[in-house]
């Protein structure tokens, strides 16, 4: 299982654009873990091509306390465009916690800020992947 990937711009002129949420499950549910909750970043140019996914935090079984900074520090120094946020989910439930819904709404409100915009934020498991703003809309 390959989770961190930074791709080259050689390689990102192969690569489609992400349109839409499904267009990542291939590349997020070979990430799942039962285990631990990975919270991932697929840092995106301007052409929603994926500059780099890599891991910015591994938590315990139903929890990940995510370094808002963290993520940022990474779209800056990646001079990324925008940002997609994902996390699995050990139990399989794809519902959004509160904690997921705060955070969510700290990251959005970060990014706005930075210029610097989450598209979404997903949550996976073993077998599908669950877009946040298409579950709270």
């Amino acid at each position: 299982m390959m989770l961190e990937k930074h791709y080259s711009i050689k390689e990102r002129m192969k690569l489609d654009p992400i349109k839409n949420v499904q267009d990542l499950k291939n590349d997020l549910l070979p990430c799942f873990n039962e285990g631990k909750e990975f919270f991932i970043g697929l840092y995106l140019d301007s052409g929603n091509k994926v500059i780099c996914r890599e891991i910015i935090h591994i938590g315990g079984l139903n929890e990940s306390i995510v370094d808002i900074r963290a993520v940022f520090k990474n779209a800056i120094l990646l001079n990324a465009n925008s940002i997609i946020l994902a996390h699995n989910h050990p139990s399989g439930n794809l519902t959004p916690s509160q904690e997921d819904i705060n955070i969510a709404e700290k990251l959005n409100k970060a990014g706005k800020l930075l210029g610097i915009p989450v598209l979404d934020h997903i949550i996976f498991n073993h077998e599908t992947i669950q877009s946040y703003k298409e579950e709270l809309n």
